[in-house]
């Protein structure tokens, strides 16, 4: 047993190594200028490693300094999708997104609504449902300050304090939920061929609706064969192959 323990021990170290040198390789090819060689060791990392948001924003600036604009925002919105809050990834994804020839504009959405979403981006799920045991306890210690305090204006503001910090905890719960939901249901992809024809039906002979560039974020709606739907921030929708498209 403890032959067996020693010989998983040396094994971890020896794959964090290579691990800490690939990403040193990494690093150097993309201060040398070699973001091709970059991307592809990055590429390396994640393959070994799994996904972190780490290694998403470093390939997409590899990417997007070897003019690949398709690729740099994919990876810019997988390490957006683990690290929601970031704001280095937002600000290098804004700057890509200049590069794109669609510049769609969403449909008017409810001010509220958009309000509530930027708070909800501003972490995970991990980090909201942080928040959310962290604001059950608050609620727990302001019920027992209400029905064991002895003065009146105490047991006044535990109580409402209690309500707030209750509806709040729902709230970070709700929020934990959606961005739980987000990682998992990867209901939207990056355009990656130069310029599609968006089709009124899953079919090469149905009408031709719109053109969609590489580079075009679009929402992924339903399924037929190797058609898929999508959707524009601008509510414009229709059908396009599956090949021409890589999901977030």
């Amino acid at each position: 047993m403890k032959k067996i323990l020693i010989i998983c021990l040396v094994l971890m170290a020896t794959v964090s190594l290579k691990a800490e040198d690939l990403q040193k390789e990494a690093a150097s090819a993309y201060i040398r200028k070699n973001y091709q060689t970059a991307a592809q060791l990055y590429e390396k990392l994640l393959s070994e490693q799994g996904e972190s948001a780490e290694l998403y924003y470093n390939l997409g600036n590899a990417y997007y300094k070897a003019d690949m604009i398709p690729s740099a925002l994919l990876n810019y919105e997988r390490a957006l999708l683990l690290s929601p809050g970031d704001d280095d990834i937002r600000r290098n994804l804004e700057i890509a997104r200049m590069k794109t020839v669609d510049k769609i504009t969403p449909i008017d959405r409810f001010l509220l609504g958009e309000w509530v979403r930027s708070i909800q981006m501003q972490a995970g799920s991990n980090g909201w449902a942080k928040t959310s045991v962290a604001l059950f306890l608050l609620f727990i210690g302001a019920l027992s300050l209400y029905f064991f305090a002895g003065r009146v204006w105490l047991k006044k503001i535990s109580f409402f304090a209690g309500i707030a910090v209750f509806f709040m905890c729902i709230l970070t719960n709700y929020f934990a939920y959606a961005q739980k939901k987000r990682l998992t249901d990867r209901d939207q992809a990056i355009v990656f061929s130069p310029s599609v024809v968006v089709k009124s039906t899953p079919d090469n002979s149905g009408t031709d609706l719109f053109v969609v560039h590489q580079g075009t974020k679009v929402s992924l709606k339903d399924k037929v064969g190797d058609w898929t739907r999508i959707q524009l921030e601008d509510g414009n929708n229709g059908w396009v192959k599956e090949d021409t498209f890589k999901q977030i």
